[in-house]
């Protein structure tokens, strides 16, 4: 299947935030309609609290990996910690291509140097989604 990073951006240039915009393009994927998850990943952009923290791309692919991998079970747990290394390799390469995974670092709102755009953090969560998350959909 082809890359759907394309979309993502589509998705952002019609407003939707960053984490709406990785998390909504797969939402197919994941058994969840689009409307339910671009809600749900509403809070998650411009880094949860006005650029302090994690990049809404990286928080809207993570929020794929328990939506991917979660078993939800509310009584027996079990999942946690397979969701918790899929999420660790998403953060890990992500960090590697970015160089950081703070918005307010990404953007360099304290020291004047853009690390990475929002386009390209939206594209390289989508391109590590479709590597981590969905390699048989999208081949590694």
């Amino acid at each position: 299947m082809k890359s759907r990073t394309g979309e993502c951006l589509m998705r952002h240039d019609r407003g939707f935030n960053c984490a709406q915009s990785v998390a909504c393009t797969y939402a197919d994927l994941v058994g969840m309609d689009e409307q339910t998850l671009f809600r749900v990943t509403e809070g998650l952009g411009l880094g949860m609290g006005g650029m302090q923290g994690t990049c809404g791309a990286l928080s809207g692919a993570c929020v794929l990996a328990g939506l991917k991998n979660s078993g939800g079970d509310l009584d027996a747990p079990t999942t946690k910690a397979q969701t918790y290394q899929l999420s660790r390799e998403i953060v890990r390469r992500f960090e590697e291509v970015a160089g950081a995974t703070a918005c307010k670092d990404l953007k360099g709102v304290e020291t004047g140097v853009v690390l990475h755009p929002c386009p390209d953090c939206i594209t390289d969560a989508a391109a590590i989604v479709e590597q981590v998350l969905f390699p048989e959909v999208f081949g590694e």
